[in-house]
């Protein structure tokens, strides 16, 4: 299945070897380094694609603190998935696609390397005359847009998104668009509501604290809560948190929570409230194709801003820095960019 993110082979060269190419390798938790490996080469039905930018997601976090490697991958291990490259090579096969397209990525592994093989399913050709470091945020918008869909957001709704990092302030933007009755979003950081509130948040609540229950501080404006609630953040006992947010008849999206919940979740009280929760990702790849197609076009005609969340830029060279600014909870980091020619 295409939409299936598999590992890529290591391939690593031997030490002391300087040709190949640069790629980031998981030792083990909170241990990233600097090898060298071979480059791909594209099969007749793949491009190989030169990487400049790559986002450190939520799951790459999860990932490096090694709260998700039992899911998906063994250690050493490569993160990285969402991407903006160009074209280096297009196999025999493929068609429609030249060396040279700028192109964004989705549902690719293993990205913070200098090249990196995929089929065109996997990427999205984007205009070269937009800047090719606000494109890899692209790769989550599927993702997003999936989640409004499946809350069947309309003018009747009160909708609550828990957090405003990176994908908090995509969702907001977004969720803005599907014109909810109220758009409330919480976060720890006055910067991040600041330019949650400039995306069409209606109401915006500073949490005190990560272990802040958030109905403690919005439950006097809103006392029923709320047809739609997205926890958009990454620990997982926020799981908790969106059952007592979310109104009688409510739906919670799952597009968050993705870490170790580790209070335990009242299913009762999920019952007696009649509450729908509901996983993000499209389980389709026509679905997925058709999403990343809306995704990069509100992106590209300026209805998504991801270049202000972009908080820093750092090397390939430096990628356990990179790591270690996005792994914690801070006020001045919101998106951190590795960029993978430098």
């Amino acid at each position: 299945m295409p939409t299936r993110m598999t590992q890529p082979e290591l391939d690593l060269l031997p030490n002391g070897d300087s040709s190949g190419m640069r790629v980031a390798i998981l030792e083990e938790p909170y241990k990233l380094l600097i090898a060298r490996a071979k480059i791909p080469e594209p099969k007749e039905d793949e491009v190989l694609v030169k990487i400049k930018y790559v986002g450190i997601c939520g799951s790459d976090v999860e990932a490096y603190r090694g709260t998700r490697a039992p899911e998906f991958m063994s250690l050493p291990a490569r993160l990285g998935h969402e991407v903006a490259g160009v074209i280096e090579e297009v196999g025999s096969d493929v068609i429609g696609l030249s060396k040279g397209d700028y192109v964004c990525l989705r549902y690719v592994w293993g990205a913070f390397a200098e090249y990196l093989c995929c089929k065109p399913f996997n990427l999205k050709v984007v205009p070269k005359e937009f800047p090719l470091l606000e494109t890899s945020l692209i790769e989550i918008l599927p993702g997003v847009l999936h989640t409004a869909e499946l809350a069947k957001i309309n003018p009747s709704k009160n909708v609550l998104i828990m957090g405003q990092g990176v994908s908090g302030l995509v969702l907001t933007q977004a969720i803005k668009l599907f014109s909810p009755k109220n758009l409330v979003v919480t976060d720890l950081f006055d910067s991040k509501l600041n330019l949650s509130k400039k995306y069409g948040a209606t109401h915006a609540y500073k949490l005190p604290s990560p272990d802040s229950m958030t109905m403690d501080v919005v439950g006097k404006d809103f006392p029923e809560g709320f047809e739609v609630v997205i926890p958009c953040l990454l620990e997982g006992d926020g799981v908790v948190d969106a059952i007592d947010c979310v109104a009688q008849n409510g739906v919670i999206i799952l597009y968050g929570c993705i870490g170790v919940c580790n209070k335990p979740i009242d299913f009762f009280k999920v019952h007696r409230k009649r509450t729908a929760i509901i996983s993000t990702e499209p389980r389709r790849d026509i679905d997925n194709r058709r999403l990343f197609d809306e995704g990069a076009r509100l992106v590209v005609e300026g209805l998504v801003n991801t270049k202000e969340m972009i908080t820093h830029i750092i090397p390939l060279s430096e990628i356990q820095k990179a790591f270690e600014l996005r792994e914690k909870h801070r006020k001045d980091v919101i998106h951190v960019i590795v960029d993978c020619e430098k």
